[in-house]
């Protein structure tokens, strides 16, 4: 095979096609997006819809149910669940992975369309639905807490500023605002004065209907200018609602809405709830996009946020509540430096073993060429620097050496033999050029299984998969191009053993081989001359060994500790809303008691459906482990039975997903 005998020929081109591969990484690793793991997108669909007013039961029966049936009639739905509270339901559609997302939008609208002569008349809106990744978690949890300002106020300085200014920034998603709803004016009837009116509350509906109304009037038209009637005659405050008059009595006598009713300034939704440690606040979830960088997205965020403070009364307190992006960073970090160490080692290993300056050249930067070349083509593939590509980089620096060292042990065969430098690289790349793509194309089809797998775990390992793929496929062609290039141009005839310091190392290192190798002879003998012994063992490894597998505990990914929990609180169904956070807050001062716990922010109520009166989310930050010296896990133990005490809580659950 003489492949590798133009890339001898031409080394000055051979040096810039390696340069060329090592300048591509580098610009590549830049522009890699960066994410704890590779993005996973599961098809999946939300659809909202409200019936202010319904209970639990109603919605799911009247509305749920008929919009359920359509859905379930699309290809390719896997799974359908639906969540009906007071007034609102959703319903998660959730797809083969094999569905594109845009198409199946599409068949949900026309579910939504055919299930809407089912559906109760008295529906404000229509359903609709909206895209949704269940594996896209929060990279940010922000706080929006003040002393003088209702909630009302703070959630529209986070709706109007916050939400819309984060949500045009480079890699941010979506914003979502919890804790309260947009502005609203709330009108209490008084039924004992309603009946002294002679009015029903049909009466009043139609009352404020009628004076709130904002359409067109008319307008002049003259011989030579025409004006518009402009007439705004919406009302945006309780002061000007309540001067309504409803009717008139005998006597020139008139019965104002405020006479039967308490118009007060509140918001649109009362039963939701948010508190930043035993604060009311306005608490903020930022997401990111899928091929977004969370670190450089985060680090926007936090650029940008003094200026939103700046545009916000003084009295509001803005708090970074969680950030990922710090044990993204953290493990980030701890694989790449477990990256440069097997680099060095591997390094190290053929330096002492090969012992020759040229040879040991050729083998080291097979590592860094292949590695560059692996991040290019995962910037071309649209791969992210995550925890499985790093690993398979990792992984990959013990195979690409393997060719470079096969390559440069038959070519130091030739020089050996007595031939010249070039002459040895030309033949001993000719005769071993097919065994290099033998060894690499073997390596590869190990991996082929794991390209092709399907479901969640074959999309969370395909770049691991596909990252070594690559990084073999490259570490093969350096092997036959640069690697005899530099042992045929660069290698002088050796005249005679090393001297010196090297010699006295050459010398060592043959020694410890020869007694390795002594050592090993021994060993193998006793091994022959017990044969049965040695069969026995090894049947009892392996059977061990399955037992062991067994014994193990399997998880879909590893625990670790991000310094973030997941929490949430489950009383019972009849529970109201000011007894559920009345519980939540007491929830909340026995968290706040452990040592390790740094802060808690938790939310409580019912928004578009996602969740029932009875349960209450929490999210905890816990201080860095170095200050509070217990996992994760040991803090989830020991709040548990100090949980347990708070009456009216039926349970509590941890998520796993915020430790993994």
């Amino acid at each position: 095979m003489k492949f590798s005998a133009g890339f001898i020929a031409r080394p000055v081109g051979t040096i810039l096609m390696a340069l060329g591969l090592m300048i591509a990484g580098m610009v590549a690793y830049r522009f890699l997006p960066v994410a704890p793991l590779p993005a996973v997108d599961l098809p999946t669909i939300v659809v909202f819809a409200g019936r202010p007013g319904a209970d639990p039961e109603t919605m799911a029966n009247s509305v749920a149910a008929p919009l359920e049936r359509r859905l379930s009639e699309i290809a390719g739905v896997t799974e359908l669940t639906s969540t009906s509270s007071v007034g609102a339901t959703s319903i998660v559609v959730q797809f083969d992975l094999s569905r594109k997302i845009d198409s199946a939008a599409k068949d949900v609208q026309a579910a939504i369309n055919a299930a809407t002569p089912d559906l109760p008349p008295d529906l404000p809106l229509r359903p609709y639905f909206r895209k949704f990744n269940p594996a896209a978690a929060p990279i940010m949890s922000l706080a929006l807490t003040s002393d003088s300002l209702s909630m009302a106020q703070l959630y529209d300085l986070a709706d109007s500023i916050l939400a819309q200014r984060l949500s045009q920034l480079d890699g941010v998603s979506q914003v979502q605002v919890n804790g309260a709803e947009k502005p609203a004016v709330r009108v209490r009837l008084d039924p004992s004065a309603l009946a002294a009116a002679g009015l029903s509350s049909q009466d009043i509906y139609n009352a404020i209907r009628r004076s709130n109304v904002n359409g067109p009037t008319g307008g002049f038209d003259g011989d030579e200018q025409s004006a518009m009637i402009q007439l705004n005659g919406q009302l945006s405050r309780a002061v000007e609602y309540r001067p309504l008059v409803l009717k008139t009595v005998p006597g020139g006598g008139v019965v104002r809405l405020g006479d039967v009713a308490d118009v007060i300034d509140g918001v649109a939704n009362v039963r939701l709830a948010a508190w930043l440690g035993t604060q009311p606040a306005i608490l903020l979830s930022v997401s990111k996009t899928g091929d977004a960088n969370v670190i450089e997205t985060v680090e926007r965020i936090k650029a940008i946020l003094p200026l939103l403070r700046s545009w916000m009364p003084p009295d509001v307190v803005l708090t970074i509540l969680s950030d990922r992006t710090q044990t993204i960073r953290a493990s980030v970090w701890e694989v790449q430096v477990s990256l440069l160490i097997s680099c060095a080692l591997v390094l190290l290993v053929v330096m002492v073993f090969l012992r020759r300056l040229v040879p040991t050249i050729a083998a080291a930067v097979t590592v860094p060429l292949s590695l560059a070349g692996s991040l290019a083509a995962m910037w071309f593939f649209g791969f992210t620097v995550n925890n499985f590509s790093l690993m398979a980089l990792t992984i990959a620096v013990g195979f690409v050496v393997d060719d470079a060292i096969v390559m440069i042990e038959n070519v130091m065969r030739h020089i050996e033999a007595g031939k010249s430098p070039l002459r040895a690289a030309l033949d001993g790349s000719a005769q071993i050029g097919f065994t290099v793509i033998s060894i690499s194309v073997s390596l590869v089809a190990v991996f082929i299984p794991i390209l092709f797998m399907g479901g969640v775990l074959g999309r969370l390992f395909h770049e691991f998969a596909a990252v070594l793929t690559i990084a073999i496929a490259i570490s093969a062609l350096v092997s036959l191009t640069l690697t005899p290039m530099l042992i045929g141009r660069f290698m002088g005839v050796r005249q005679g053993p090393p001297r010196g310091v090297w010699g006295a190392v050459d010398r060592g290192t043959e020694r410890a081989l020869a007694a390795l190798v002594r050592g090993y002879t021994r060993s193998l003998d006793v091994a022959l001359r017990f044969r049965w012994t040695m069969l026995g063992l090894t049947i009892a490894t392996a059977g061990l060994s399955v037992w062991l597998y067994n014994q193990v505990p399997k998880s879909f990914l590893p625990i670790q500790d991000t310094g973030l929990l997941q929490g949430a609180t489950i009383a019972g169904p009849e529970i109201s809303f000011a007894a559920m956070a009345e519980r939540q807050r007491a929830v909340v001062d026995v968290i706040l008691r452990d040592p390790a716990v740094l802060g808690v922010g938790s939310t409580i109520g019912v928004t578009s459906g996602w969740a029932s009166m009875n349960r209450g989310q929490l999210t905890i930050g816990l201080k860095p482990v170095e200050e509070r010296r217990v996992t994760a896990e040991q803090v989830v133990e020991r709040l548990r039975p100090e949980l347990e005490k708070v009456m009216g809580v039926q349970a509590f659950t941890w998520s796993a997903q915020e430790m993994r």
